[in-house]
């Protein structure tokens, strides 16, 4: 990438928007209670209950992350509060604003970042957003496109068509559009899916940077460990139902066990016959992994038992549960 931004001279702080006052006295910056979507039958398809009323509460001022898999009802929630799918029933609010009685309100509380690189090719990254600040109806002497651009390390290609712009910087663009009106509340739709490293990180460094100042962070990835990295507080939906919502050290310790990894001096072939009954395997290079729970087992039973057996351990390792193991655990059935 030309345009880094650590290259940039002057320091992340100044670069950032100002922070976002309240709008209201609200407590959560979207608010959602019993939501329901139902896609009408068409064709041969039948009907569809997207969402199964889904009750949800996104503090303000927190890093949220919204996980869930193929097909769970995480875009339909997103697109009922950009304004773009009509609800069944129930209500939402972002902000403060409900979306049916103060609609302008909401959605001006809003910024979305969609997975899909919807960018006319033949319009300049400056274009595309001095257009999209004149929908929001900011005015020009409040909009700060070339410092958005800077921000995103695209100032350089401020006046090339759209169409020019790589896949990475195209999706730079999207967070930037996302960001003309100052929205409080910024949601980010699978906002690092096919990007390099380096990209990931710089978009992670200008994202946390606005979280510092008071925008409330919306996230939905299939990096379960990007969520984990980065998020205070996790939904997960299934299936339409919000299965799980907690703080994330909350979320994790819903699963209690470890794993003992075990290095034998000879790479182990096949599982010793003291740890039948046991959920454990041998991994690749001939290491030995055996999940237990704490409570239940110590590690110096584990140990013991394959030294009675003869075999020489050479090193040893634990592994704490995960985001992964938590979201299998909730999602597969």
């Amino acid at each position: 990438m030309a345009h880094s931004l650590a290259d940039n001279e002057d320091s992340l702080e100044t670069r950032l928007p100002p922070e976002p006052a309240p709008r209201t006295g609200a407590r959560y910056a979207i608010e959602a209670r019993n939501l329901r979507k139902v896609y009408k039958a068409s064709g041969n398809q039948p009907a569809k209950e997207a969402l199964k009323g889904i009750d949800l509460a996104i503090p303000r001022g927190s890093i949220f992350a919204l996980l869930g898999p193929n097909g769970a009802g995480k875009s339909t929630f997103i697109n009922i509060l950009a304004g773009l799918v009509t609800k069944t029933s129930g209500s939402a609010s972002i902000w403060g604003f409900d979306t049916d009685v103060n609609p302008r309100q909401a959605r001006a509380s809003i910024g979305v970042v969609p997975q899909e690189l919807n960018i006319d090719p033949f319009f300049t990254p400056a274009e595309v957003m001095e257009m999209q600040a004149g929908l929001y109806g900011v005015p020009k002497r409040e909009r700060r496109t070339m410092e958005i651009l800077k921000a995103m390390g695209l100032d350089d290609k401020a006046d090339a068509y759209a169409r020019t712009l790589s896949g990475g910087m195209r999706r730079r663009l999207l967070v930037a559009k996302a960001m003309v009106h100052n929205p409080p509340v910024l949601i980010l739709d699978e906002p690092t899916a096919g990007v390099d490293i380096e990209l990931r990180r710089q978009l992670w460094e200008y994202v946390k940077g606005l979280h510092a100042r008071g925008t409330t962070i919306v996230l939905t990835t299939h990096y379960l460990e990007e969520a984990e990295a980065l998020c205070d507080t996790i939904a997960i939906i299934d299936k339409g139902q919000v299965v799980a919502c907690e703080p994330k050290e909350t979320l994790l310790g819903r699963i209690s066990d470890k794993r003992l990894i075990v290095r034998p001096a000879t790479p182990a072939t096949q599982l010793p016959a003291a740890l039948a009954g046991m959920k454990a395997e041998v991994r690749p290079g001939g290491t030995i992994s055996v999940q237990y729970n704490p409570a239940e087992t110590n590690v110096m039973t584990i140990l013991g038992r394959l030294s009675a057996e003869g075999m020489e351990i050479i090193d040893i390792s634990t592994e704490e549960s995960d985001l992964e193991d938590v979201f299998m655990q909730l999602t597969s059935h």
